[in-house]
């Protein structure tokens, strides 16, 4: 598998409040690049293509960061990591880049998507979802975007727990407990 998408950054000068402030004001979002050595390398990202390859690649796909430093550009494959908005409007204020080695595992947390309509809701049960994220562990490339669960065969009194999950070839999940992700109930009586 390949790596299509690549967002290209520059390094930056200047960290703080100030700095930072003047980089936004000229949409430019600041950031950190954490290598997988270990190295922190700061950077400024435009904020149109930033905001579209976290739309399209959320914290689990790995895309390129190119960093272009004295003319000369290196690509490092990554995750976004870490992403800080103001509480007011979705417009990022700083970010983190994670570096990623493609041929060790690493650990995500993954977005967990319910479809269809179970059979016991249909028969009067409610539907209780208990968790939104999986935590998952496998290849930078393995990684899927979304685990996708099918609750139309639940019955009433039914559950799927984390241990149940459907999951792709080389991925698998990350827990100490085999905790219940959705569950179709009976509805109290009134």
């Amino acid at each position: 598998m390949n790596i299509e998408k690549t967002l290209s950054v520059q390094k930056r000068e200047g960290y703080g409040k100030g700095p930072s402030g003047r980089l936004r004001a000229q949409k430019l979002i600041p950031g950190v690049f954490y290598t997988p050595k270990g190295e922190n390398i700061s950077v400024q990202a435009p904020a149109l293509p930033l905001q579209k390859i976290y739309e399209e690649m959320g914290h689990t796909t790995v895309f390129n960061l190119e960093i272009e430093e004295n003319g000369q550009k290196t690509a490092y494959p990554v995750l976004i990591w870490q992403v800080q908005f103001p509480p007011y409007k979705r417009a990022f204020t700083h970010i983190d880049f994670y570096g990623v080695d493609l041929d060790k595992e690493v650990t995500v947390d993954v977005p967990v998507e319910f479809v269809g309509t179970s059979r016991g809701v249909k028969l009067g049960g409610q539907l209780e979802t208990y968790r939104e994220i999986v935590r998952l562990c496998s290849k930078p490339l393995d990684m899927p975007k979304k685990i996708v669960v099918d609750v139309t065969p639940m019955d009433i009194n039914t559950t799927i727990c984390v241990g149940d999950l459907q999951l792709p070839e080389n991925v698998k999940a990350v827990y100490d407990q085999n905790f219940a992700i959705v569950s179709v109930i009976s509805k109290a009586k009134e």
